[in-house]
């Protein structure tokens, strides 16, 4: 652990369940890296990730953004991919990004976006987006002919929050430089999305843990009870 790390970890008492206010103030001032570190938000959900109808998936546009420039490549033909072009897609293409990601092993992308009609051929790419957590989906708001609405949530700062195999999801939040107000606003936003994605099958505890950390800070745990 670097000298940094000891020194935020001081400020936090490992056995304490903050508030969503209080634990957001305590992840910008333990992010103490040079460049602009990011807010994670880790929640631990009562569910069984291997069951399909206990998965817990979707996406959530952040009212103050995500501070970070999203690179997005669109799949799409014809009128949709001019329309792609028009609302900022950064790439627009077809079966020519498939061979560039197969043959070159190309990822400068964040999101992919991509018409319905274009999935039969996406789908040769399974193995190497899904694994990345690239893959589109229709859940996600991520396989539409509405491309330029998908754009723009995008380009606003949407994220998609998903399980993991170990019934954990993690997403960002913003930025250090957001100050905890406006990290605040978009951990309710996230929160309230995964509270109303409940699953029908889910039974007993569905929000286990939560906790929030900047990229290289201690993680800080926040009192769950209030999303029971």
């Amino acid at each position: 652990m670097g000298k940094n790390y000891i020194e935020s970890a001081k400020l936090i008492d490992r056995n304490e369940l903050y508030g969503a206010d209080e634990a957001l103030d305590l992840a910008v001032k333990t992010a103490k890296a040079k460049f602009d570190e990011t807010i994670e938000l880790h929640v631990r959900l009562g569910v069984d990730p291997r069951h399909a109808d206990q998965q817990v998936r979707g996406a959530v546009v952040l009212p103050n953004g995500t501070g970070k420039e999203v690179r997005v490549l669109v799949f799409a033909k014809g009128e949709k991919a001019q329309e792609a072009k028009d609302a900022g897609a950064d790439y627009v293409g077809d079966t020519d990004y498939v061979d560039k990601i197969q043959k070159e092993n190309w990822f400068d992308f964040d999101v992919v976006v991509a018409t319905p009609d274009m999935m039969g051929v996406i789908g040769r790419l399974g193995r190497v987006l899904g694994p990345k957590g690239l893959m589109p989906n229709p859940k996600s708001g991520t396989v539409t002919f509405e491309v330029g609405k998908a754009l723009e949530e995008i380009k606003a700062g949407k994220v998609e929050y998903r399980l993991d195999k170990a019934a954990i999801i993690h997403v960002p939040i913003g930025k250090k430089s957001f100050g905890p107000e406006k990290l605040g606003v978009n951990f309710r936003a996230v929160m309230d999305a995964i509270v109303k994605a409940r699953p029908a099958a889910a039974k007993g505890q569905y929000i286990k843990s939560i906790s929030v950390s900047s990229t290289m800070g201690p993680g800080i745990k926040i009192n769950q009870n209030r999303f029971m």
